[in-house]
């Protein structure tokens, strides 16, 4: 079955940087649209962004957009997300997704497959 597991949370100060990765298992990672997601204390989950299965294609929330860059490697079956210039508001578990087609979409819906989450916390 189709396996997704993060890694690459922490704490780190207002200014700061981290890089979250997303290791796939199951099924042909190259073929699948994936996504990242998160969701604060007491919030919904948010969309992050969203990558293609080539990569070509990236989608960004307005508020991350310009700090947040999604990538793929699909000879590793792992996506990232390096994110720069941290704020306290990006403080979440930051969720990865993976969907059954190509394209990638904004709404977490379209997406089968969950990992479990990795924390992150911007201290200000």
């Amino acid at each position: 079955q189709v396996q997704l597991v993060e890694s690459g949370g922490g704490l780190v100060q207002a200014g700061g940087s981290l890089r979250l990765s997303c290791a796939a298992s199951g099924r042909t990672f190259s073929a699948y649209a994936m996504g990242w997601f998160r969701q604060a204390p007491g919030k919904e989950r948010e969309f992050v962004a969203s990558i293609s299965w080539s990569g070509a294609s990236t989608y960004y929330a307005d508020s991350v957009k310009g700090r947040f860059t999604i990538s793929r490697d699909n000879a590793k079956n792992t996506m990232y997300l390096q994110m720069n210039s941290l704020k306290p508001e990006d403080t979440a578990v930051y969720y990865c997704a993976q969907r059954g087609g190509g394209v990638a979409y904004t709404d977490s819906r379209k997406y089968d497959y969950w990992g479990r989450g990795t924390q992150v916390t911007v201290s200000s």
